[in-house]
């Protein structure tokens, strides 16, 4: 098994005259943010697993956000973000944000070191895990709505109400943090030919296509969705936002029916593609990455490996990345997976 530590790897900068076509930040802005995101979220590893390699052919790296102190990736957005409200916003006393699971704890740490209220507002049916996981790190939780932007509807609602600052899914702040991760990647392995990203609101995946951009790297990016969450892939086929009528994915993490328009804009320049995903390749992936690396994956974490396994036939002899952006899920849906079913929603 290779493996890199970004703080131990040397640094591969790269000049470029290219110019990216859309950036929310500057290199400069973004290695600011990692000095900030790595006071306080260690860098994560990446590691090219050998059976990943010997059942695809391809020398796979998995960047592991789940190893971060939440279990996934959005935490470094929501140390950026805090750091920002308190600097810019001193007199906010709380906050309030929507969450499936992963982007809610995430503001509940950072709130709490940054000595604020937080309110987060999930849907019915949500993680029983995720949501013990959130009110451990402070955050007063509300059940609302039979999915995420019924919840988010409600917390915008809630944030008028109860004079709450509102934290979006989606905002250059959140990018930047969780872009730091990416940063981490390319740094450590430069030599990336594609690299798979799933994508919820749009956050992570953004933060990917800017740090390659700003890197001046050439690698491919494709994103994923699951096949019962289509909006992004179907406002790419488009060319514009376009919701879809339900997000039924047990893919918690991917499961948004309203994509941010500020995301597609990025997206819509900077992928080569977007995959949709059925639900048992997912719940594939998810016991390949426990078979192959013993690594606990949720459905969000586990689609970019579905995404390459199905196209690991164009990979064969190449270097790929995948982003394992969280391994937040439940025992009880992680049983089923193992048993060999694909959880129902």
């Amino acid at each position: 098994m290779r493996c890199a530590y970004p703080q131990l790897w040397p640094v591969v900068r790269v000049e470029t005259t290219k110019a990216p076509a859309m950036t929310l930040f500057t290199l400069a802005e973004l290695e600011a943010a990692a000095e900030l995101v790595h006071a306080h979220v260690p860098a994560t590893p990446q590691f090219a697993w050998p059976l990943l390699r010997q059942r695809t052919g391809v020398e796979v790296w998995v960047k592991h956000e789940n190893h971060t102190p939440t279990g996934a990736f959005k935490v470094r957005g929501g140390v950026v973000y805090m750091d920002w409200l308190k600097r810019s916003q001193p007199e906010v006393t709380g906050v309030i944000s929507a969450t499936r699971g992963n982007h809610g704890q995430s503001i509940a740490v950072a709130a709490a070191r940054a000595g604020l209220q937080c309110v987060i507002v999930v849907p019915e049916g949500n993680s029983v895990e995720k949501n013990a996981a959130m009110r451990a790190f402070g955050a007063e939780l509300i059940v609302h709505g039979h999915d995420f932007d019924a919840a988010r509807a409600h917390a915008a609602h809630l944030a008028e109400q109860r004079r709450l600052h509102f934290v979006p899914s989606f905002d250059k702040h959140l990018v930047i943090g969780v872009a730091t991760y990416a940063l981490e990647l390319f740094r450590a392995v430069p030599d990336l030919q594609r690299v798979y990203v799933p994508i919820g609101l749009g956050s992570g995946i953004c933060g990917v296509i800017t740090v390659r951009d700003l890197l001046g790297l050439d690698t491919e990016i494709v994103g994923v969705v699951a096949d019962a969450a289509p909006a992004y892939a179907l406002s790419l086929e488009a060319g514009r936002v376009i919701e879809s009528n339900s997000a039924a994915t047990f893919a918690d993490g991917m499961a948004v029916r309203s994509p941010s328009a500020a995301a597609f804009a990025i997206i819509q320049t900077g992928v080569a593609r977007i995959l949709r995903l059925s639900e048992d390749e997912i719940a594939a992936a998810i016991r390949v990455y426990y078979s192959d690396t013993h690594n606990l994956a949720e459905g969000a974490g586990a689609a970019p490996l579905a995404g390459l396994l199905r196209e690991s036939d164009t990979l064969r002899g190449r270097k790929a990345g995948v982003i394992l952006c969280g391994g937040n899920i439940d025992a009880q849906v992680f049983a089923q997976v193992l048993a060999g079913r694909t959880p129902k929603v």
